[in-house]
């Protein structure tokens, strides 16, 4: 097996600022950038068009490209009706900038996907994703749901409902071992149809842990991502690791997204460790050897 996948890095997995990580992202040899775009200096509504061309251009001139843009909103996901509106309008908004910036990719937290489809939660997470849907379809881009907060199989159910394909999956095989305790290389084949962006991490599950105390839901309290991340370090239910150090089985991951044609980026996430850019740098080798 020889990958031709290129190679990405979450820039905010440096933890040193956008232009820092882009810096960074480039001297451990990554092609790409993942950005997330949810506030501060990347809040879609602080960044003029000249804000945005320069960005762009500043990209551009290390050589490197957007594989995605990050637009988890946090809270519950789509789950409230109610803030939903709001949190669309700020999805569609990510989406215009990731299309100013090179990438037709925005990946997302929707929130866990009840278990009944008469769950009045379940019909306002379709409705949203159904108008976030047909938006990103309307520009041949996508809004793509992170997997480990339910089965693969049941997510894919939920994405047969919709209409189009604007909304697909960024497959994070980590979260499926770290959280539900999902097979990734069979989470895989069944949602061929729908990944459009993966990350690559590590994780190791140290006992079950109710995805709705990890990812948010409706009747618990919202955690931010930073609260995950720190529990992913704590390892009271699970730990992210460097790769090849967990149990996700890389040989038979990577072997499965060439099985179903994926051609997308590999984007590296480092959410946690005292030593990110090292990490990262051993990510990198560690991808290139499937690469050789």
């Amino acid at each position: 097996m020889v990958l031709t996948n290129k190679i990405g890095v979450i820039v905010d997995s440096f933890r040193v600022g956008v232009r820092e990580g882009l810096r960074k992202a480039k001297e451990v040899g990554a092609e790409g950038v993942q950005i997330y775009a949810v506030r501060g200096e990347m809040d879609p509504a602080g960044l003029s068009p000249a804000a945005r061309k320069e960005l762009k251009a500043y990209i551009d001139s290390l050589g490197l490209e957007v594989s995605a843009l990050c637009g988890d909103l946090g809270g519950h996901g789509f789950q409230d009706r109610q803030a939903n509106p709001a949190k669309i309008e700020r999805s569609k908004r990510i989406l215009d900038l990731a299309l100013e910036l090179g990438t037709n990719v925005v990946t997302t937290h929707i929130g866990i996907v009840p278990d009944d489809p008469n769950d009045p939660v379940y019909e306002a997470m379709q409705r949203a994703c159904e108008e976030l849907s047909a938006y990103a379809t309307s520009s041949k881009a996508y809004f793509a749901i992170e997997t480990g907060p339910e089965p693969a199989l049941h997510l894919k159910q939920f994405l047969d409902t919709l209409g189009s394909k604007g909304v697909s999956v960024n497959f994070d095989p980590a979260n499926m071992v770290m959280v539900t305790g999902d097979d990734p290389v069979a989470g895989v084949k069944l949602l061929k149809d729908y990944i459009v962006h993966t990350h690559v991490k590590d994780g190791i599950r140290l006992r079950e842990v109710d995805p709705r105390i990890v990812y948010g839901a409706l009747g618990f309290d919202p955690m931010e991502h930073e609260k995950i991340a720190e529990m992913a370090s704590g390892g009271a239910a699970f730990r992210e690791v460097p790769l090849g150090e967990g149990s996700v089985p890389f040989d038979e991951y990577f072997a499965a997204l060439q099985e179903i044609g994926y051609s997308g980026y590999l984007t590296i996430e480092r959410e946690v460790g005292d030593q990110p850019e090292a990490d990262i740098r051993k990510a990198v080798e560690f991808i290139r050897r499937y690469r050789a």
